[in-house]
């Protein structure tokens, strides 16, 4: 395999077992104040997406999240073939960071969520999120290509409070977090209209 399957894959386990691990740890110690959990978990989040991002930008361009994939190939800045391993590394790695995460806090290695995340004002979070997502990366490219781990993960940090869905921004993460029954999680049969949101909301500017 191609060392950008292995980047996606690598960093997409990283920033999964993160969201979800953080997630449980912040439910644990938060004593019930969902506001102090969210934001441990929005604090970890972009800690390590800043991380990731420089790591692994030169070697796979850091995408961690189908979508941003999707605009990229649209672009003409990938290959499809490229595209499609970005995709399964992500996928792949993000599923294993999911199963590394509940062990560490004696939980079952899978279990599905029953967090329910439905409704228009969850949607319409979703898509402004992802776009917003977009957006940033596009334009830090264009101005400032060396700021693009931070303006990335500052992104994420603020949308995961100003966004009513807490910015999953991501189908890989959102398929994930539905074998996560824990804070972070989301009720299986949510999960295709949150990916519908995303998808539009990155299209949305190509």
């Amino acid at each position: 395999m191609n060392r950008d399957f292995w980047a996606e894959g690598n960093g997409s386990f990283f920033l999964f077992c993160t969201v979800i691990g953080s997630g449980i740890m912040a439910e644990q110690l938060a004593g019930g104040n969902v506001a102090l959990a969210l934001l441990a978990n929005s604090v970890a989040t972009g800690a390590m997406l800043f991380v990731l991002i420089g790591m692994f930008g030169p070697l796979s361009g850091a995408h961690f999240d189908p979508a941003v994939t999707v605009v990229f190939r649209l672009r003409g800045d990938l290959t499809s073939a490229k595209a499609l391993r970005l995709i399964a590394g992500q996928l792949a790695g993000g599923f294993a960071g999911v199963m590394a995460a509940h062990p560490m806090f004696a939980r079952p290695i899978l279990a599905l969520s029953d967090k329910a995340r439905t409704g228009t004002g969850q949607w319409a979070g979703e898509f402004i999120a992802t776009f917003g997502l977009v957006f940033v990366i596009l334009g830090t490219i264009r101005q400032r290509p060396e700021a693009v781990p931070a303006s990335v993960a500052l992104n994420f940090v603020a949308a995961y409070w100003f966004t009513s869905s807490t910015s999953f921004a991501n189908a890989a993460i959102t398929f994930a977090r539905a074998l996560a029954d824990s804070f972070a999680g989301i009720a299986p049969a949510n999960v295709l209209a949150f990916v519908l949101a995303q998808l539009c909301g990155a299209l949305a500017l190509w």
